[in-house]
């Protein structure tokens, strides 16, 4: 009998996932995100290793790009804690005390 139990409790954690569609939707555009950030980070080098290109230090690859990367991963944590079975509650969720005004 135990054993049965045992077994049924088994299948249930198997066959459940930690995340919702929800979730894994936003964790993929925070890939994107993150993915693009890298993308913008890349280049700017020189063929001739003793020539010198400034292209390097432009505003997209010092400024932009660790944003953009940066802003990934807070998604990436918001999809992480997102509760998606979260009923919404009114503003409201004490009684409002007679006495106060």
């Amino acid at each position: 009998m135990g054993e049965q139990k045992r077994k049924k409790q088994n299948e249930l954690h198997r066959s459940s996932f930690i995340f919702k569609k929800k979730n894994y939707q936003v964790m993929l555009i925070g890939l994107g995100v993150i993915a693009l950030g890298f993308i913008l980070m890349s280049g700017g080098g020189s063929d001739d290793p003793n020539v010198f290109n400034p292209e390097i230090y432009n505003w997209r690859r010092i400024r932009l790009a660790p944003a953009l990367v940066l802003i990934g991963f807070g998604i990436e944590v918001y999809a992480i804690l997102l509760n998606p079975d979260a009923k919404k509650e009114s503003s409201q969720t004490f009684p409002k005390d007679k006495g106060t005004k």
